[in-house]
């Protein structure tokens, strides 16, 4: 069968639930581990981990600091999974990156803070941060493809969404989690309380492991196993076959992932600086990140009808469109408008984007480098569009003390999205003249 064959075949598994299931509870589970650092940044990190005398934003800023230094980690992570899952198996790789994230994760609530081992206690953290951020290097992709490699082209954008709704509902977990034990007295939550949502990760491994080693491999990858088409090192041909591929995913990757976190993790330090209660703003995340699993779903079934490009440039234009009403909204202090900025940034935007992001991405790259290539535009772009994104604004916070450059930076992230779906075009209209030509050849022969 070839390539093309494979894409354009009905669904593939008549076992599609199965892989479904596998994706997105693996995810929740690996992402609740490394989310729960972009909360604990927030929240917690700053005052135990990076204590600053003079203002509080100079610690969270150091926090932050230790954040990006975990996403400069997972281009790393791609490289390495994406060889496995590339030579070896999806299967081997999502096992082994869960196995790594679950002890980092558990590690972190075992820390001593800086009162009591001084530098030692940072340094520590942001070594387990960069450990946490190989592992998420590798994680996104295989959870993508065990749904994607086994979906039809029809419904691949649709099936491949409950990936990402996976990630959704570990950020909802780690989100959950630390706003129960932040209902503890302030003293019992600084003292030890912040430990419990890092320690418990642990029964979750269990129940990862689990799945995973019952996890079926991708029919499409071992299709192309079969057929010797995997590369001896799959990141060195990913880039020499598909480098205007890993520019654009890249790019659309800015808005996305920039923008969430400025939603998801930046947004609690605005709020508790302009007097909003830490609590509100904990439900205002959790709320509208269910509501976001259900509309990732969604936006995905509608790039099966629509188009991914067309879905996704909606999401981009919304969240330029959103950046200065939705600090406006946290402005008002009002909980009814507060949890309506989070539903419309993170539910809308966001999911717009998301949902329709794996299937977009899977159709960049030929099975035999799909893991590499996908992991690589994925993670490349992590570093300096999640990764610096809170802390950035952290400092735009801190300068000005407005929100307006940090909603100018939203916008030029938009702007930078909206280009690379321009040129993504011009890729998608060359891979279908290269399909024809190979129908062509097919029927010819």
């Amino acid at each position: 069968m070839s390539h093309q064959e494979a894409i354009d075949s009905p669904v593939k598994s008549p076992g599609i639930k199965k892989y479904i299931a596998a994706s997105l509870m693996g995810n929740a589970l690996e992402w609740y581990d490394f989310f729960l650092y972009a909360t604990a940044a927030a929240i917690v990190f700053g005052d135990l981990f990076f204590p600053a005398d003079v203002d509080p934003l100079i610690g969270t800023l150091g926090a932050f600091a230790g954040f990006a230094v975990g996403f400069a980690a997972r281009p790393l992570g791609g490289i390495i999974f994406g060889h496995i899952g590339d030579r070896i198996s999806r299967k081997t790789a999502l096992i082994v990156t869960l196995t790594t994230m679950g002890a980092a994760t558990f590690l972190m609530g075992l820390l001593p803070t800086y009162s009591s081992v001084g530098i030692l206690a940072p340094i520590l953290l942001v070594a387990l941060r960069v450990i946490q951020g190989i592992a998420a290097g590798g994680e996104w992709g295989g959870g993508v493809l065990i749904i994607s490699e086994n979906s039809s082209s029809e419904r691949r954008g649709v099936f491949s969404a409950f990936s990402q709704g996976g990630v959704t509902l570990g950020f909802v977990l780690s989100s959950a989690a630390f706003y129960l034990v932040q209902l503890l007295p302030n003293e019992q939550f600084m003292a030890w309380g912040w430990r419990l949502p890092f320690l418990l990760s642990v029964l979750l491994f269990g129940v990862g492991m689990y799945i995973r080693f019952h996890l079926p491999e991708a029919e499409e990858f071992t299709q192309a196993k079969s057929e010797h088409k995997t590369r001896s090192i799959p990141v060195f041909e990913a880039l020499r076959t598909h480098p205007k591929e890993i520019l654009v995913a890249m790019g659309l990757r800015v808005a996305e992932n920039g923008g969430s976190y400025l939603i998801l993790s930046f947004s609690l330090v605005y709020g508790v600086h302009v007097g909003v209660d830490r609590g509100i703003l904990l439900l205002g995340v959790t709320f509208s990140t269910l509501f976001a699993f259900i509309s990732i779903i969604f936006f995905g079934h509608l790039s099966d009808k629509f188009g991914r490009r067309k879905v996704y440039g909606f999401g981009a234009i919304a969240l330029g469109a959103m950046a200065f009403p939705f600090f406006a909204l946290l402005d008002t202090n009002t909980t009814p408008l507060i949890i309506l900025a989070y539903f419309i940034g993170n539910g809308v935007c966001h999911a717009a984007m998301i949902g329709s992001q794996p299937a977009f991405f899977h159709e960049l790259f030929s099975p035999e480098v799909r893991y590499s290539g996908m992991a690589l535009g994925h993670e490349l772009a992590a570093v300096f569009a999640g990764g610096l994104a809170p802390f950035i604004a952290t400092a735009l916070l801190l300068k000005f003390d407005s929100s307006v450059p940090v909603s100018l930076y939203a916008i030029g992230m938009a702007c930078i999205t909206l280009i690379a779906l321009l040129y993504s075009r011009k890729i998608v209209l060359h891979h279908d003249r290269q399909n024809k030509d190979q129908s062509a050849v097919i029927v010819q022969s």
